[in-house]
């Protein structure tokens, strides 16, 4: 759980952070832009721990559920948000795809920590 606290934090702060560089008028985009895949991440990264700390077997299909219901999720709310909502596309698309990568990459890298046990540094390749 501490992970989700850290990437909630960290999320917000670079969110304020680029608003206060890019200026207000990207406020809206770049927070939606952030918003999606910061819900998904923290959901996948609960649920995982979770299934691997009480039945580390179930954790590959939950894994594959959870892919296939992030690639619908993604879809349906990219097109909310250039469609219904009408952001604009630039700063939302680069906020969306920065924070899509590196929050899935922290969420990795947290699995990785995870399937090292506790008190073991992950593996280094």
């Amino acid at each position: 759980m501490n992970l989700a606290r850290w990437i909630v934090c960290a999320s917000v702060l670079s969110w304020l952070a680029v608003t206060a560089i890019a200026g207000p008028s990207t406020r809206l985009e770049v927070f939606f832009g952030m918003l999606g895949p910061l819900f998904v991440t923290l959901v996948s990264w609960v649920m995982a721990e979770r299934t691997y700390r009480s039945n580390p077997e179930r954790l590959t299909a939950l894994m594959v559920t959870a892919f296939a219901t992030k690639l619908v999720f993604f879809g349906g709310y990219v097109a909310v948000g250039l469609g219904l909502l009408g952001l604009a596309p630039v700063p939302f698309v680069a906020s969306f795809t920065a924070y899509y990568i590196t929050l899935h990459m922290t969420e990795a890298a947290g699995l990785r920590r995870l399937f090292a046990g506790p008190g073991q540094p992950a593996p280094v390749r």
